[in-house]
């Protein structure tokens, strides 16, 4: 099975990479892995099905006609620094080609009967009439705390109590050690889940005979996922993305992780503590490390690392793997083997993420090895 890693699309927000380098540990690692494994160049995935986006394209029309997607697109383009944007290009959740596969995977569902249209009362705004869910929640399109019950029909899907909403399958790496308390969180989702949305953007299920409402975002994601990997031809897409944001995200996705012999799975990572900022200028200071050795570690390998810490990178840590990463660049002056380099490649399809502190195996794929400038100075 060739695999080929993605970032999980990342929700179109307030912010910019410089100030929020977190919001692209996704990118590095799919970067990352892909480079070392011979992978093609895939896009950046983009989340843009978001209520503050409406919110956002509200006050930005105000008495002029400003297109959404345009609108979108050039909020994206703001978040990276100059000459930034990737090669392969962007992806959205909200692109014609996602939108037509959604659609199919939408229809195939249907016809199985794993997904259905069926009538259900629903809380909706009394003001807007935005769906607000299934209990008394304020609207967060308009702010009115006042709602009503609503029943229309909607795309549904019926859990089966038998089947988990996760198994050790749907995650990278699933043959070592697949986190437990993910695997567990089908107890605490609904025996049925709504999968259409009041948005004002995001992918039309009016084909479906659902006007005014889009597929659920949490689904869309996956189905992004899936249709950048069916573009480089790929049969398993693993999907970079923290423990937080796969327990939101997969009950949603489970009936839109796999279609037409592309498999989805999780690549589980950690948070990085880019934010301790304090700790990381001392560290600079103390080991004089220049601006490009910086980057190597910030960029790429803790990005890597958070690979192994599933749960967080300690700002502990910082200090130590600051220092492996000096002994494996200065190893990889010389470090030239095809054989050990062969042998991360295979670890890193597999899933294992052992050679990522290995100082036996890291030096020979720190970028310098693979034919690009000569291994970083000030490390």
């Amino acid at each position: 099975m060739s695999v080929v890693f993605f970032n999980g699309p990342i929700q179109n927000g307030d912010f910019v990479f410089a100030n929020r380098p977190g919001k692209a540990a996704g990118i590095r690692i799919a970067e990352a892995l892909n480079s070392i494994a011979r992978g093609p160049a895939v896009p950046h995935l983009w989340n843009t099905t978001t209520l503050a986006g409406d919110l956002r394209h509200r006050a930005a029309t105000g008495q002029q006609q400003v297109d959404r997607e345009a609108l979108e697109a050039a909020t994206i383009l703001g978040k990276y620094p100059p000459g930034g944007l990737p090669a392969a290009g962007i992806l959205t959740d909200t692109a014609p080609a996602v939108a037509a596969l959604a659609l199919d995977m939408v229809t195939r569902h249907l016809t199985h009967g794993t997904l259905t249209i069926t009538p259900v009362t629903v809380r909706a705004c009394a003001r807007c009439g935005h769906m607000t869910g299934t209990g008394p929640y304020p609207c967060r399109n308009c702010g009115s705390t006042e709602t009503r019950p609503r029943t229309e029909r909607h795309l549904i899907a019926d859990r089966d109590p038998a089947r988990p909403v996760l198994s050790p399958n749907d995650f990278h790496a699933h043959h070592s050690r697949p986190p437990r308390h993910l695997l567990n969180i089908a107890t605490n989702v609904p025996q049925r889940l709504i999968l259409s949305r009041t948005r004002s953007h995001g992918i039309d299920l009016g084909p479906m005979g659902l006007p005014g409402l889009v597929l659920d975002p949490r689904a869309a994601l996956h189905v992004t996922v899936l249709a950048a990997a069916r573009d480089v031809h790929t049969d398993c897409a693993a999907m970079a993305a923290t423990q937080s944001a796969a327990a939101n995200v997969a009950a949603y996705g489970q009936h839109f992780r796999q279609h037409e012999g592309v498999q989805l799975r999780y690549a589980v990572h950690g948070r990085i503590p880019y934010e301790d900022t304090t700790t990381l200028h001392r560290l600079y200071e103390v080991h004089r490390v220049s601006p490009r050795a910086r980057a190597l570690f910030e960029d790429w390998y803790l990005p890597l690392c958070s690979l192994r810490e599933r749960d967080q990178v300690r700002p502990e840590r910082l200090p130590s793997l600051l220092k492996f990463l000096r002994r494996a660049t200065l190893a990889a002056y010389t470090a030239r083997d095809p054989a050990r380099r062969e042998e991360v490649r295979r670890a890193v399809k597999l899933g294992d993420t052992g050679w990522i502190t290995n100082i036996d195996l890291l030096p020979h794929v720190i970028p310098s090895v693979l034919g690009e400038p000569d291994p970083l100075d000030g490390l």
